[in-house]
């Protein structure tokens, strides 16, 4: 991972890029990042499927410029600590789950099994899209991906 200057921590735009710590893990800061939107998934369950819908776009929508201010101020287009994105994906995927703790999981293997495996489009995203854009859609993409798969899952063992 790239070094990164102890400074960062003074801005709270980079905590939250940086999933509140989460991309410092030495390995895999994405499974750790995307670890981080379990907690915040469950927070939103009380709340209806439209407004979760809602606060899901606006994160997402947040996250393109959280995560350019974060690359830019670093100088790294999209630095493995960013994990922003990976916990908007999680969140994507887990709009309208099924409740339980095993759907938790199925949604958080499948979505970390679309962002490592970047199957078309998620790859051509991740290579052609530049800026905070590009860091958030390739995992929205991936999100959208495990989303599918965990309502067919649903659907076959419903």
């Amino acid at each position: 991972m790239p070094h990164i200057s102890p400074s960062i921590w003074s801005n709270p735009i980079h905590i939250l890029a940086f999933g509140f710590g989460a991309g410092l893990a030495k390995n895999a800061p994405g499974t750790v990042g995307t670890l981080v939107a379990v907690p915040l998934y469950l927070l939103l369950l009380p709340v209806s499927l439209f407004a979760y819908v809602a606060i899901t776009a606006l994160l997402a929508l947040f996250g393109i410029w959280l995560c350019q201010v974060t690359a830019r101020d670093l100088g790294v287009h999209d630095h493995p600590g960013i994990v922003w994105d990976e916990i908007v994906g999680y969140l994507v995927t887990m709009t309208a789950a099924p409740s339980g703790f095993w759907w938790i999981v199925v949604g958080f293997g499948l979505f970390r099994l679309f962002d490592i495996w970047k199957p078309w489009p998620i790859s051509v995203a991740d290579r052609a899209v530049s800026g905070g854009l590009g860091i958030m859609l390739d995992d929205v993409i991936a999100g959208v991906y495990a989303w599918v798969i965990l309502q067919l899952i649903a659907v076959w063992v419903g």
